[in-house]
């Protein structure tokens, strides 16, 4: 029987997940770290509230088998560059040292597709450094999963986020041959696949929309 620790338990994926782990009998317990509660109470469930920016406080209480980072902001909720970078860059590369003095052996991770520590665009380049800090710890099993556009009802208001869901679900099947990693993924895809690769692994450490899919369907 396996711990696991979520973080971003909370958002969109983050919550499909827990769900998911609190149903899986080969854990017996899921640690949260967040700033505010499920607002639900299970046998399974450990929760800490605290301010995720300063994780390293908790470093006593950081202790399991697997890491499952599901945190991240947009530019609209989050729109100091600042503070954005704490939370998409800080809060995983923390966790991710925190594994690895704990001797954690798995890490997983959700980026974005188009990561890239070079590029010219911030949300990717922050992503992208994001993924090279963590991969630098050097934890024995670590994946980072790459989805494109997030299906899904979000709590929050994001206009032009929802419109573009309507335009990439009607799309999706024109995406073919090399573009087919660009369609839209459910977060739910994303949620049994991280579950998965926890327990099976996976043969490369960054996964790919496309190949976020195809771990579930196989």
């Amino acid at each position: 029987m396996k711990t696991a620790i979520i973080l971003g338990a909370t958002g969109l994926t983050g919550s499909i997940l827990l769900d998911r782990l609190l149903r899986d009998v080969r854990y017996s317990r899921i640690k949260l770290f967040s700033r505010r509660s499920v607002g639900f109470q299970h046998p399974k469930l450990e929760e800490h509230l605290i301010d995720l920016f300063e994780l390293e406080k908790y470093a006593e209480m950081f202790t399991g088998d697997e890491v499952f980072v599901c945190i991240g902001t947009t530019k609209k909720k989050t729109p100091n560059e600042e503070v954005y970078k704490k939370v998409d860059y800080g809060i995983p590369v923390t966790a991710a040292r925190l594994a690895k003095k704990n001797d954690i052996e798995k890490f997983l991770v959700i980026s974005a597709l188009g990561a890239d520590p070079e590029s010219k665009f911030f949300y990717n380049r922050i992503k992208g450094e994001m993924e090279r800090e963590v991969l630098e710890q050097d934890i024995p099993e670590t994946y980072i999963f790459q989805p494109s556009l997030i299906g899904g009802h979000r709590e929050e208001k994001r206009t032009f986020e929802a419109l573009w869901k309507k335009v990439m679900k009607l799309g999706n099947h024109l995406l073919i041959g090399k573009f087919r990693k660009y369609r839209s993924i459910h977060p739910k895809t994303i949620a049994a696949a991280m579950i998965k690769v926890a327990n099976k692994g996976y043969k490369k450490k960054r996964i790919e929309s496309h190949k976020i899919k195809k771990i579930v369907r196989e």
